[in-house]
């Protein structure tokens, strides 16, 4: 399938399920999650839905909530994006940002370092 299309769906995935999560999902496990990206297969039979929450403590337990609860927001999903077949939703949680802010504390260390020595 062309990559621009997929592109414009992980997209608007991403536009929609973070709605649905926000306005439509009752779960106490499911508060103050962020969608971050979404990954389609070519064939848009699967669907990666990466999410970060703000309590790092709660990843696992909200990753739990979020895949239980992945056939309702996939019905709510169909509802509102006109796809002929709407993928399975597998819900990871996203480490790109605790690497980011890992680094970012490397090269801060390394900046101190430096400073120090000169």
């Amino acid at each position: 399938m062309n990559s621009i299309k997929i592109e414009r769906y992980n997209k608007e995935f991403v536009r929609v399920i973070s709605e649905i999560l926000m306005h439509e999902i009752k779960d106490e496990d499911i508060q103050f999650v962020t969608i971050t990206d979404v990954k389609i297969t070519n064939d848009l039979s699967y669907a990666k839905v990466y999410f970060t929450v703000l309590d790092e403590a709660k990843k696992e337990a909200t990753e739990e909530a979020l895949n239980g609860a992945s056939a309702f927001i996939r019905g709510k999903v169909s509802e509102r994006v006109e796809i002929r077949h709407t993928p399975e939703l597998k819900f990871v949680y996203d480490t790109s940002i605790a690497y980011g802010e890992h680094i970012e504390k490397l090269l801060e260390d390394l900046q101190e370092e430096k400073e120090e020595d000169a």
